[in-house]
Parts: C-alpha cells; structure tokens; sequence
C-alpha cells in the first residue's frame, strides 16, 4: 500500500440502543447467574433494539454522527457499505434502505455478509475503491440487531449477544497515514460450527423451521474458542508484518469483543498490557459487525486514540472468517 493514494478514518460515529439487559434481568429468564457469565465472558450487560428498530435504524443514527464528525454531507457520500448478518430484510440490502434515510442519492450501496469479521472486510473493500481513484469516499458502518435472531431460552447462547452501530467516512488522508495493510480469511470447513440453519434458499422458513428453531444462533462454543484464540493471534501477526510493523508498534489494539478469554489470550500471545487494549465487552457483549466499530469509536471518543497512533483491529466470527487491519491514525 506504499505507494497507493493514502486512505484513513476521516470521521466516526456509534450507536446502541436505549434499553439495557443486564446479567441479572437475564438470571430470571434461563438458569445462569451474573458470576458464571462474567467469569466466562467479561460480559455484564448488552443492548437492545426496541420492537420497531431495525439493523437500518442503528445504522442510521451511527452514520449521521460519524458524517457529521468527518463533516460531509449525505449527497457528499460515493459509497455505502453496510456489514451485517442481520439486514432488514433479504433484499433490498440495508445498504440501500440506509442510503434512502440519509439522503445519499449519488451513493452506490450494498451490503457484506462475513458475521463478526465483517467491518473490517468492508473497510478493506471501501479502502480499495478509493485507493483506486473510483470514488473518493465511503461510509462503512457494521451493525447488527443479533436479539432478533437469540434464543433467550438458550443459556448457553443468549448471555453472549446485543445490538448496536459503529460507523467510519473513509476519506483520503495525508501520506504516511491511514490504513497499512489488511489480513483477511476464511475456513468455510468450519461454517457449521456458526450459523443460522433456517431461512436462506437451503432452508427456507417454514412451519418445521420454527417449531425446531432453527431462526436462531446455532454455536459449537469449544470449537469457535479455538479457531478465536488461533486467528486473533495469527492474524495479528500477519497484518502488522505486511504493514512492516513489530507488536512493540502497537499504541492501541482493538480485537474482536466477544469474550474476554479469548482478547486475553491474544494480549498474552502478543505481549499487549492492558493498556494498550480496548475492552468494551463488558458493556455491549458480542455485536458481531458492529463489535470492532463500537470499540473503535469509544476508544476515539474516549481519547484513546491520538494522532499518529498506530492501531491494529482483528475480528473473526462465522463463515468461518478473519479479518485484521492495521492503520496510523
């Protein structure tokens, strides 16, 4: 990416919805308690969407907040990108029921489907078209209402989940900034390990799929763990060798939110203290395309992230999929 038109983060905004399911609501629906889930996932509480938000809706209010921090307007927009594995419907794509709200008529749109790892996929394809001199922005927003699709019955998944918007404008910025190298994969081996089995041309819905529900989150939990623990670490290793950085570079890395286990174990794996990681899964729970985004605008709004700084993201999530980027700020 040397020597390609410099792309970066020009503008940054997030959203979760008001209403708030913490560990002891969810005590008294399934038998679990507040220990057991925070000694297995660092997770407390998640957000939910309201009965009439769609994954639309918190895009929306993520765009509109991160427009307004990159101060472009809506018409402004080339390019929509949306990461999500919980559109508003089949087609049309979010992307193009959130170009409509916004009022970004010249924007072309379409969405990404890679769960978790979502964003940064998008934000490698967004990249792209800029950096090619197709278009001169973009807006890349993961978000994803993962309650619609939880069994809350299910103790086993529906501690894990919540709902939420993080949005970015991809603009150019000056030379020696913006994003260095990207990392993506897949193993499509594993893709049953984390799905959604009904309600796609395989399984269409139907009576059957309800009753044996299978419209929710289906997880192999042990398997997902360690395909989590190897690609957090090895992804990182490879997206900060293209951009020909050393894990000592790292002012501030980003992972995945789903479980505080798993970003341990990447911090132990690459040496990171602490401080030089951005944990927010106590508040939100896994979000899948919007985890990384949220985690990134807190950290920018928090002032965690400074000019200059160097910042790695790695998601991985179904498919299965990785995604790392690494980026100066």
């Amino acid at each position: 990416m040397k020597n390609l038109r410099p792309v970066g983060v020009i503008g940054a905004g997030k959203y979760v919805p008001e209403r708030i399911l913490d560990n002891a609501e969810l005590e008294k629906m399934v038998e679990t308690n507040d220990e057991w889930i925070v000694s297995r996932t660092g997770i407390r509480e998640r957000h939910i969407a309201a009965p009439e938000q769609a994954t639309s809706d918190l895009a929306y209010e993520a765009s509109i907040k991160a427009l307004a921090s990159a101060g472009i307007k809506p018409e402004e927009l080339d390019l929509i990108i949306v990461a999500t594995i919980t559109p508003d419907t089949s087609f049309p794509s979010t992307a193009c029921i959130l170009q409509d709200k916004l009022g970004a008529k010249k924007a072309a749109a379409f969405d990404l489907s890679a769960a978790c790892s979502g964003f940064v996929y998008s934000l490698a394809a967004a990249t792209g078209f800029i950096q090619n001199g197709m278009y001169n922005n973009a807006l890349v927003i993961g978000a994803d209402t993962l309650s619609r699709i939880t069994d809350y019955t299910d103790r086993n998944t529906c501690v894990l989940f919540g709902d939420g918007a993080g949005a970015v404008v991809l603009g150019e910025v000056p030379q020696g900034r913006g994003f260095q190298s990207f990392d993506l994969g897949a193993e499509g081996a594993g893709g049953d390990q984390l799905k959604l089995p009904a309600g796609g041309s395989r399984l269409p819905a139907s009576a059957g799929t309800v009753d044996a529900k299978q419209h929710f989150i289906y997880m192999n939990g042990r398997d997902v763990f360690k395909f989590a623990v190897r690609v957090m670490g090895t992804a990182t290793e490879e997206v900060l060798r293209k951009a020909e950085m050393t894990k000592d570079d790292i002012d501030l890395f980003i992972p995945h939110q789903a479980n505080i286990r798993i970003i341990q174990s990447a911090m132990q794996r690459l040496n990171l203290s602490e401080d030089r990681v951005m944990i927010n899964v106590d508040k939100y729970a896994n979000t899948s395309a919007a985890s990384i985004p949220l985690a990134l605008v807190e950290a920018y709004e928090e002032g965690r992230i400074k000019e200059g700084d160097r910042v790695v993201m790695v998601g991985f999530g179904g498919g299965l999929t990785w995604g790392g980027a690494a980026l100066i700020w």
